[in-house]
């Protein structure tokens, strides 16, 4: 089994925004949304509009675990989403295919690899690299692996280190200092 990482680094966050804004706002604003949210992908891909114009909050039943997940929209998302949405069905799927149906994870890991490659992101990447991107960031930013835990509903600490890829980075940097 091969493991995706987190994109660790801003700058490869900011190439991928930009290819994305270049490119594609339905996949910049998938692409926003994962990073923003820490949601799965399959969870992203299941909303549709209504879930997410005009709100604060975006509510689901996560696909994977059947609990009730509630977190407020963030306003870098908040802009995006109203005019991504403006003249759409209120029971359209938020994310929707080349083919006019709902973007289903398939089409998401081909959007994230294909961009991935574009601007040069060396990193093993999947769906699932958004939600590690996440939680890396969050955890880096915040250093509070308890309210991670929590919103990756994961059932310990160690399980959410290993998850987002800073416990290799621990191990990566005692080996850098450990010369004898």
């Amino acid at each position: 089994m091969t493991t995706v990482e987190p994109i660790r680094s801003i700058k490869n966050i900011k190439k991928l925004e930009k290819y994305f804004a270049q490119n594609n706002p339905r996949d910049l604003l998938l692409f926003t949304f994962g990073i923003n949210s820490g949601l799965r992908i399959s969870d992203i891909v299941s909303l549709d509009v209504r879930d997410v114009r005009d709100k604060n909050y975006i509510q689901i039943i996560e696909k994977k675990t059947g609990k009730i997940k509630k977190f407020p929209i963030n306003s870098k998302l908040k802009p995006m989403i109203k005019e991504f949405t403006k003249d759409r069905r209120p029971d359209e799927a938020l994310f929707m295919s080349i083919f006019n149906n709902r973007m289903d994870r398939f089409g998401a890991y081909y959007i994230l690899k294909t961009a991935c490659k574009a601007v040069g992101i060396q990193e093993r990447v999947g769906t699932h690299t958004m939600r590690k991107t996440f939680g890396y960031h969050y955890y880096k930013k915040f250093k509070d692996i308890a309210m991670l835990q929590k919103i990756f509903n994961h059932s310990n600490q160690a399980i959410t280190l290993r998850y987002i890829g800073i416990d290799q980075d621990w191990i990566d940097e005692s080996y850098k200092n450990f010369i004898l």
